[in-house]
């Protein structure tokens, strides 16, 4: 296992859709304890393989208060997202001292395959579910900053400009 480098925004790959996964393989394998390894040391609890420079569809999310519980997911998509909405403080760590609250669906049920390659079928709530609609959302190309309005997310990326 190994800590992996982020990519650093505007990387045009962090805008790109990740390809789908057909199987688990020990490759598959390998990348998700990479992931797990680099998503501790940032610390975080959810890390998606483009942040890293892999264009597939892997997520890694570990929102447990002992941070030993973390979820391996391919190819996730959300099947159903309650209504109710929470508010959370949201960065990533390609786009390095910035951050912003963001509102999303508090419980989510995602379908994707786990890392035995079998179809499995789970709800999340609270910051699980924060965390996978984020990965999601790096897995689909967009930024947790795509959430905000034109006027807060240009705000948002001139201050990031001036840290660069």
């Amino acid at each position: 296992m190994a800590v992996k480098n982020f990519l650093s925004w505007p990387d045009k790959r962090l805008r790109t859709r990740a390809h789908d996964i057909t199987k688990i393989t020990d490759d598959i394998i390998s990348i998700w304890d990479d992931m797990i390894e680099t998503m501790n040391a940032m610390p975080g609890i959810g890390l998606a393989a483009p942040q890293i420079g892999i264009d597939l569809r892997l997520a890694v999310v570990d929102a447990s208060e002992a941070r030993n519980k973390p979820v391996k997911l391919a190819n996730p998509e959300i099947l159903q997202a309650s209504l109710e909405y929470s508010e959370t403080e949201e960065a990533s760590p390609n786009l390095k001292g910035i951050s912003a609250k963001i509102k999303r669906p508090k419980k989510v049920t995602v379908r994707f395959l786990n890392k035995n390659g079998f179809i499995d079928r789970k709800d999340f709530t609270g910051l699980w579910a924060t965390s996978i609609q984020h990965q999601i959302d790096h897995l689909n190309g967009k930024m947790f900053f795509d959430h905000l309005s034109k006027v807060r997310r240009d705000i948002l990326l001139r201050k990031a400009k001036k840290k660069i």
